[in-house]
């Protein structure tokens, strides 16, 4: 692996563990036992460092929430896009976790999150679109903004929701867990008779993990 890539990497992990705020570009270089000089060579402040993780976080997103193509089983792909929320959550549980912190320090990054934002909510009107032709959801075309931004909100302040109510909160699986379930009961409610038995077999499936 490249020694930019480890530099990501390494950060990734160690902003996961500790925190963003605490980590420095000098506890980076440590991680994986490089001296400060050859970190500074790719990037010049922890906050390149951090616009790097954020376009990997960009390309799984948008890869992950993709419009189908083609005829799926409409069970897998609804399983899809929800171990797809738990493994970006998980994988990047440090952005989602200081979501507002971050944004607020960087415009640059700030702008690209829009950017991002705006193509993601493309593709989950055409997700939800997809389940309505599959019959599993009901949603009247004058609501679907409303209730694509809802899920949105969701996913995306989840973490940071569960921080603000306990400082001493710790992001766990099972933490993310409790999301998906909450994003699952924010899509019931849409629902169609085979789209709720559906719903109810993932949402089994996701507390049988904590059991």
């Amino acid at each position: 692996m490249k020694t930019k890539d480890r530099i990501i990497f390494a950060a990734l992990e160690l902003f996961n563990e500790q925190g963003e705020r605490t980590v420095t570009t000098n506890h980076i270089a440590a991680h994986i036992q490089i001296s400060p000089g050859n970190l500074y060579y790719h990037f010049r402040n922890k906050q390149e460092i951090v616009r790097a993780i954020f376009e990997l976080y960009s390309s799984e997103l948008l890869e992950r929430f993709a419009p189908p193509h083609g005829q799926k089983e409409s069970l897998s792909l609804l399983k899809h896009y929800l171990d797809s929320i738990f493994t970006l959550m998980w994988k990047y549980r440090f952005f989602y976790a200081n979501l507002p912190d971050i944004l607020q320090r960087d415009e640059v990054l700030h702008g690209s999150y829009i950017r991002v934002q705006e193509k993601l909510r493309r593709n989950l009107v055409s997700i939800i679109s997809s389940f309505i032709e599959m019959e599993l959801l009901e949603v009247p075309e004058s609501e679907m903004q409303s209730f694509v931004t809802t899920l949105h909100m969701i996913t995306a302040s989840w973490l940071n929701y569960r921080s603000t109510m306990s400082l001493k909160a710790q992001v766990t699986e099972e933490v993310i867990h409790q999301g998906m379930l909450h994003v699952i009961a924010a899509v019931k409610p849409r629902a169609t008779p085979a789209g709720a038995e559906q719903l109810q077999l993932l949402e089994d499936g996701v507390r049988a993990m904590h059991a």
